[in-house]
């Protein structure tokens, strides 16, 4: 199986060894997104919704640059450093997402890049 990188400039760009996305077969591996803006390379301005906004927004470029959309996502991890903000990556979920929803977990952690509060990567079967 041969295994090919996907590069999205709406998203992102990678900082460090490895590629925004894997595609390997039918699925594609969507490294883990920060709310950086793609064009500014800054966290998004706002409260947490709007940076778990930013979050799925660069996940939903990175998946149409591979041929997918987050519909096609079948496993979602999101890291956040806030437990108490779960109930609004809810809410912001379902603006991304159509039943039936991913399976997803969602993990409290000490920190992430650049010190923001949110993270999320996804697996996509296509």
């Amino acid at each position: 199986m041969s295994k090919k990188a996907v590069h999205s400039d709406s998203a992102p760009a990678a900082i460090g060894t490895y590629s925004q996305a894997t595609v390997a077969g039918n699925l594609v591996f969507l490294s883990g997104q920060i709310p950086l803006v793609p064009a500014t390379g800054t966290i998004v301005e706002g409260d947490f919704e709007a940076r778990a906004v930013q979050v799925f927004e660069n996940l939903k470029a990175v998946a149409e640059a591979a041929g997918a959309t987050l519909n096609d996502a079948v496993k979602i991890t999101v890291f956040l450093t806030d437990l108490s903000n779960f109930a609004t990556v809810n809410s912001v979920m379902k603006r991304y997402f159509e039943e039936p929803y991913p399976a997803r977990a969602a993990v409290g952690v000490a920190s992430l890049p650049k010190d923001v509060d949110v993270e999320a990567d996804a697996i996509l079967a296509i």
